[in-house]
């Protein structure tokens, strides 16, 4: 309520004193409907409610496993690439009458199989970039935590796991190569050893695969009503 007074003059008499007050009581209209909102404010605010589960920050982890997947892969496959360049540009110190066509592209076998750690890291990262969304104007996010971690897994499984073989391919493509071309009956334990080291990377991608693919449909329908979270299935 809202109060109002003032004073008004009146000429003296002898009954009342020469001023009085006047009090104006205004009345507002009573509260109608929740807290006086309109209908259509009141029902797009209820549609822009998100759900615990998936905040407006949880593209976050999906992106940044993205860009680890691909980042840590390629850096694997530049160690690798080095290191087994070092041990190729070595067949240079040999005499000439050893050093073979058949020789040197034997010798790129490492430098091969350290590329395919950036591409390990290049197929988790497309896959989990194409299964971000964002969201329309006026709807909600579908992209949930979940999600985002299993995105951010994903890549950390992928990446690091590549990273090691890169780190492995290299070391052994350097010291393999050199003593190859020396000695050639020992180019086929390199290929051994070559192989495994690559399969460290193989075998990050294929747990990487099947992290990424998990998803949790209908979380984000998922709101808190009074304290408790309701989904909507």
């Amino acid at each position: 309520f809202l109060l109002f007074s003032s004073s008004i003059y009146h000429p003296p008499t002898r009954h009342s004193s020469g001023s009085s007050s006047l009090f104006l009581v205004i009345a507002p209209r009573p509260l109608t409907g929740k807290h006086c909102v309109s209908p259509s404010i009141t029902a797009d605010f209820t549609t822009m409610v998100t759900s615990p589960y998936c905040p407006e920050y949880a593209p976050f982890f999906g992106f940044l496993g993205a860009a680890l997947a691909l980042v840590f892969g390629n850096m694997g496959a530049a160690y690798g690439t080095w290191k087994s360049a070092l041990g190729l540009a070595t067949i240079a110190k040999l005499p000439r009458h050893k050093v073979q066509t058949e020789l040197v592209m034997k010798a790129i076998m490492p430098v091969i199989l350290s590329g395919v750690c950036g591409i390990f890291g290049l197929i988790i990262a497309v896959i989990i970039s194409s299964g971000m969304a964002a969201p329309s104007e006026g709807t909600k996010t579908t992209y949930s935590l979940y999600t985002g971690y299993a995105h951010l897994g994903a890549g950390l499984t992928v990446g690091l796991s590549n990273l090691a073989s890169g780190l492995a391919i290299g070391m052994c493509g350097l010291c393999g190569v050199q003593d190859s071309a020396r000695q050639p009956k020992l180019y086929i334990g390199m290929v051994l050893i070559w192989s495994f080291g690559s399969a460290l990377g193989l075998y990050g991608l294929i747990v990487a695969l099947i992290i990424a693919v998990k998803s949790a449909d209908g979380i984000c329908d998922c709101i808190v009503v009074d304290g408790a979270i309701q989904c909507e299935y």
